[in-house]
């Protein structure tokens, strides 16, 4: 089978992934979304010299290497060589209903996902009284990984014009209450809408975020069957072939923050010691095969 993964050149799960599919199928293709000409016409999709509508699938493993609005529009060719019939893991809309994190959280709070106190808002004061009502808020950019972009604000005489000034760059506000994460979060992960396995992000140097980027580490964690169930509740709403749900624990009960878009393989690997490419690609040739 000729399977290809969309991905980030030299990005570490992207070559992973097609490494693993390749040593199962004996074809390596990995996809820069940011190179695909899509010709509407004749309904190819070029890539170098491969038409990637002539392959038997694709794997979404990154759209880019930051996140933006622009991920949105290179999803939207994906979806279109999806709905020509090319089978594409994720649904490529299913990926966009949850990359947008205003989109993931309107689902989660829709269906009753217990998430930290949030607000939405163009409006400065709107945000400022947010802001004075939590106490201590995290903005959050809609587009992002990692905590990139991410700063926490509390009541002060320079508030408003930091929330100004994020404004410029941020019109529409995502400010959530901050909460005690006791030193971590989870990543409870999921393949094929079954339960895998969770690891937890721990905290280090007093950082107020988990990721890595700030120094996180991971580390194995056995959540009770309640967390299990709360995250797979979560992660159902979307149908994605490969996720991992953000929940934290906290005094006030578990909160989730987010369902991924694409999930993430090192913390399997390091905390618990799980190949998630191979997994992965496994389920990749049981959904594709005839």
């Amino acid at each position: 089978m000729k399977i290809g993964v969309v991905g980030t050149k030299d990005g570490w799960s992207s070559e992973l992934l097609a490494d693993a599919l390749a040593q199962r199928t004996g074809y390596r293709l990995l996809v820069e979304p940011e190179r695909i000409r899509l010709d509407l016409p004749s309904g190819r999709a070029l890539f170098e010299d491969t038409d990637l509508s002539r392959l038997d699938g694709l794997v979404i493993k990154k759209i880019g290497a930051r996140y933006s609005p622009d991920l949105l529009d290179r999803l939207e060719i994906l979806r279109f060589l999806s709905e020509r019939g090319l089978p594409v893991l994720s649904d490529p809309l299913r990926i966009l209903r949850v990359l947008d994190r205003l989109s993931c959280t309107i689902t989660l709070q829709a269906a009753g996902i217990p998430m930290p106190p949030t607000s939405i808002t163009e409006d400065v004061d709107q945000a400022l009284a947010a802001v004075e009502e939590y106490g201590e808020a995290v903005f959050k950019p809609l587009y992002t990984s990692k905590a990139r972009g991410m700063f926490v604000l509390r009541p002060g005489p320079e508030a408003r014009r930091i929330i100004e000034d994020y404004a410029r760059e941020f019109p529409i506000m995502y400010i959530q209450k901050t909460v005690d994460l006791r030193g971590r979060d989870l990543g409870v992960t999921f393949l094929g809408g079954e339960y895998l396995t969770t690891y937890a992000r721990c905290t280090q140097n007093g950082a107020w975020n988990t990721t890595t980027v700030s120094g996180g580490k991971y580390a194995p964690f056995d959540p009770p069957a309640g967390i299990i169930g709360l995250a797979k509740k979560a992660q159902d709403l979307f149908g994605l072939d490969f996720t991992c749900v953000d929940v934290a624990l906290t005094d006030d009960g578990p909160y989730v923050f987010e369902v991924s878009a694409f999930g993430g393989f090192r913390g399997l690997l390091e905390a618990r010691g799980l190949d998630a490419a191979g997994l992965y690609a496994d389920h990749v040739l049981a959904r594709m095969r005839p």
